[in-house]
């Protein structure tokens, strides 16, 4: 018989040993192609590329005909709840400190059925349903099924938010507010009714009039924090490094070959500071006091987001060297993941592409504003995905790059535009 968990004087469950509870994370190879596809936000199962007929669980070869040749497409989700249950004992440790959890069998439209997680507003079988595919706190790819018509905020249900990061009610560090972006963000967040948002900027720079009227808000704290200095970054972590549910990283320095530096190797330099030391930084102090907060269970630190470029993918003439350095933080930001996962936190690279900012304005391709931007990142965190490509050119550079890197770079050093 499993042994109940042991509770503080409370009543809550105490935390575990070396790390907080994850649902199992154990996956196939095959089965990953299910993850991947979450994390960015899509459904995609396997289909057959000689009888066409969709395929779930994955495997390694088609039900139907036997054939190896299984490709990944992204389908609707749509299908109807056939049955319906709510498990009420569970020998593994993270399912039974949230006990009950509702569960569903699916027939996709598609053709398979499956078993899903359900939220607590899909009706009763049977009934219409959307199927999505999510990232669970393990990083996993689950599947999750909401109403047919409408989905309500994902805050009514405790089941379906112990998968996201959803700002409400969540604690959040804006590391710089200066920029139109960071500003953007602190409204955005303060929207989506983030608790507190406690907002950077360099000691060595006045607050700018806009830094001075968010400061008004209740909800926001300016704080001293310039990532390219230790110092700065280690007085930061002291003061709030211990509340923080949710980092995002917006510091950001962006020159133009020829810009206001006297060399190229200055100009690499101070990006490579803020861009990718300047994260490097943030992960040795913030790191180690979030994961320590996630240990604690449910309700603590939750996401980690950083503000990359899809110049990261592939350089971007003129760009080089803020090319290298977002490639540089894109790298160790897969690192950070891989360290903060254990805990349970998402770590969440957004790549968009040229902003509509002072750095962009003589690039011919179309500019994502401030505030669309923001909407991505509050977005992302809502829908727990790790990748974000928000805007019409981060998307189809994407496709591009996926599909032929080397034709991509080859595009972008004869001067096509890549869309």
């Amino acid at each position: 018989m499993t042994a109940p968990l042991q509770h503080d004087r409370f009543g809550n469950p105490e935390p575990p040993a070396g790390g907080p509870f994850l649902p199992p994370s154990e996956r196939s190879r095959i089965s990953l192609g299910l993850t991947a596809a979450a994390a960015i936000g899509r459904f995609a199962l396997q289909v057959c590329r000689e009888c066409r007929v969709w395929q779930y669980p994955p495997r390694e070869m088609c039900g139907q005909c036997l054939s190896v040749l299984l490709d990944w497409e992204v389908q609707s989700g749509d299908g109807v709840l056939l049955c319906e249950t709510a498990l009420a004992h569970s020998t593994d440790p993270y399912f039974r400190e949230r006990l009950p959890w509702r569960l569903g069998i699916v027939r996709l439209d598609c053709g398979p059925t499956a078993v899903v997680h359900l939220r607590a507003d899909t009706p009763a079988a049977p009934a219409p349903v959307r199927v999505h595919a999510m990232l669970d706190r393990a990083g996993q790819g689950v599947l999750v099924a909401y109403p047919a018509m409408g989905t309500p905020d994902m805050l009514h249900d405790e089941q379906v938010r112990e998968m996201t990061c959803d700002p409400k009610r969540r604690k959040i560090l804006v590391t710089d507010g200066r920029s139109a972006v960071g500003q953007a963000l602190v409204l955005a967040l303060i929207v989506a009714q983030a608790d507190q948002v406690w907002v950077g900027h360099a000691e060595s720079t006045d607050l700018s009039r806009n830094l001075t009227e968010l400061q008004t808000l209740p909800q926001v704290r300016v704080l001293p924090l310039d990532v390219t200095r230790e110092e700065s970054v280690k007085d930061a972590a002291a003061t709030m490094g211990g509340q923080v549910d949710i980092v995002i990283n917006t510091a950001e320095l962006h020159y133009v070959q020829g810009g206001n530096l006297s060399s190229a190797q200055e100009l690499a330099h101070a990006q490579m500071d803020v861009n990718y030391f300047g994260l490097l930084r943030l992960a040795q102090e913030f790191g180690p006091l979030m994961r320590s907060r996630a240990e604690k269970g449910q309700g603590n630190a939750v996401a980690w987001v950083n503000l990359l470029s899809v110049f990261a993918l592939s350089s971007f003439p003129g760009r080089g060297e803020f090319s290298a350095s977002k490639s540089a933080a894109h790298l160790f930001s897969q690192s950070l993941r891989a360290q903060m996962q254990p805990a349970g936190i998402r770590v969440v690279n957004v790549f968009p592409g040229p902003l509509d900012d002072e750095w962009n304005q003589n690039i011919s391709l179309p500019k994502l504003g401030a505030a669309a931007l923001a909407q991505a990142i509050v977005k992302s965190l809502r829908e727990a995905v790790e990748d974000v490509y928000p805007g019409d050119v981060a998307q189809e550079w994407l496709a591009r790059w996926r599909d032929n890197p080397k034709v991509l770079e080859r595009e972008l050093a004869l001067g096509s535009r890549p869309v």
